[in-house]
């Protein structure tokens, strides 16, 4: 669906949504891979990519600093590179993309030259002042006033060598942004955390993953702290699964409808963090009481979603992370619960409380009025909202295309699912 209206209005299934979907490419993954693939001298060929403005906006700056990267189908990626960024003639544009900002503003410092990397103004807000500390100490020469993007690197050409530390507290992205620059340093580099959070670890280990198949030379050295060897990165051909965070929103279609949607791969067989919330969705309509979110917090949205219908009330905690992803989550999810139903959701400190309720649907079945669904430009508000909207009569999102962030074909394999969707207004009509 290319021309989306401004709101679209969600007709409840009538029936258990069946039927056979391929979630998009990881994002998580795609990301890693184009700018690894873009440090590599040579030809590598990426499949079963993800193609959305995340990854649109991390291919464009990569050709902006001399990359080629060619679009040969729709989930691929061809690209040749000498294994060296270059100065790029404007500054680097990246929306609310927050793997390309934070990764990018690492690697450019390998640029022989000044590099701006910037964002739209919902980036302008996220945090990036740990991983500017971080290459500071380090010794690059990098600056970003506010403390969030634009940041502004002067490149000497390689990367920093010896020990960085970071405080990955905030968030996992700045210690990966961290390793994946760290092979172009001209000696070892130790990369070790200030302390013992991290935002969700196993992105981490995705990235390591990821830096191992281009010929990265990476061991863990302590509980926190992994020394990268100088080797440089080699072109390959590198295959990337399914995402897993776009998964969790069938996982959860599937158990309000009492359906069964097959996704052409085992949940077990994700390797990213967020396939976790199988198993708690798996547990649907007595999930558990407390869900540690920590490790896989782009699927709470959905959790929370779902949990709204549990048979008892759910806590998730873990997830103070969410309030500097594309928006406040904790806020956005307790805010919009809410106004489905007051009191459905509620903040206690970074902890969200679903009062959960599962005549829900039954209860509201009978109302005359729309609720509309603000999504603060968050791809993931909207599309778990949507979840809501397949039990709910009158649940109408807002700007629905803020999907296409990282899941563009997502309202057509609703409607393909069986699922009715209209345009809406989205405000209500003026009388007078």
């Amino acid at each position: 669906m290319t021309d989306l209206p401004a709101a679209f209005a969600i007709t409840p299934a009538k029936h258990p949504l069946v039927g056979r979907v391929t979630p998009p490419g990881s994002k998580s993954i795609t990301n890693r891979a184009l700018l690894l693939a873009a440090l590599a001298e040579g030809t590598s060929r990426l499949s079963g990519a993800l193609k959305s403005k995340d990854t649109d906006l991390m291919a464009r700056a990569l050709r902006q600093m001399g990359v080629t990267v060619e679009e040969p189908d729709e989930t691929s990626f061809v690209v040749t590179s000498s294994g060296r960024l270059q100065v790029p003639a404007a500054p680097l544009m990246l929306g609310n993309a927050g793997t390309a900002t934070r990764f990018l503003t690492a690697a450019v410092a390998t640029v022989d030259g000044e590099v701006v990397v910037d964002g739209d103004e919902h980036m302008r807000k996220r945090p990036i002042a740990p991983l500017v500390d971080a290459l500071s100490k380090a010794g690059v020469d990098i600056t970003s006033p506010s403390g969030c993007p634009p940041v502004t690197v002067r490149g000497t050409g390689s990367f920093a060598s010896g020990r960085i530390e970071i405080d990955g507290g905030l968030s996992s992205q700045y210690v990966s942004a961290l390793l994946m620059a760290a092979p172009l340093a001209g000696e070892a580099v130790e990369v070790a955390l200030t302390g013992n959070d991290i935002g969700a670890r196993g992105y981490v280990d995705l990235t390591l993953a990821a830096m191992r198949q281009f010929g990265a030379q990476v061991e863990e050295v302590a509980g926190g702290a992994w020394r990268v060897s100088p080797t440089g990165y080699r072109a390959t051909d590198f295959q990337i699964e399914p995402d897993a965070s776009a998964a969790t929103y069938l996982w959860g279609a599937e158990v309000l409808t009492g359906g069964a949607i097959d996704i052409g791969v085992p949940a077990e067989a994700f390797t990213q963090p967020d396939a976790a919330a199988y198993a708690m969705l798996q547990q649907f309509p007595n999930m558990p009481a407390v869900i540690d979110g920590s490790q896989m917090q782009d699927a709470v949205p959905t959790l929370a979603v779902v949990a709204a219908f549990n048979n008892q009330p759910v806590r998730f905690v873990g997830i103070a992370n969410l309030r500097v992803k594309e928006c406040d989550r904790v806020s956005a999810i307790a805010n919009e619960l809410s106004r489905i139903q007051p009191g459905l959701c509620t903040e206690e400190g970074d902890d969200l409380v679903i009062a959960s309720d599962p005549r829900l649907a039954e209860t509201l079945a009978n109302r005359n009025h729309r609720v509309r669904i603000e999504t603060y430009a968050d791809h993931r508000i909207a599309m778990a909202f949507a979840l809501a909207g397949l039990r709910i009569p009158g649940i109408i999102i807002l700007d629905p295309a803020c999907a296409g962030k990282t899941y563009p074909g997502y309202w057509k394999m609703l409607q393909e699912l069986g699922v009715r969707l209209e345009p809406a207004e989205p405000a209500p009509a003026e009388v007078g």
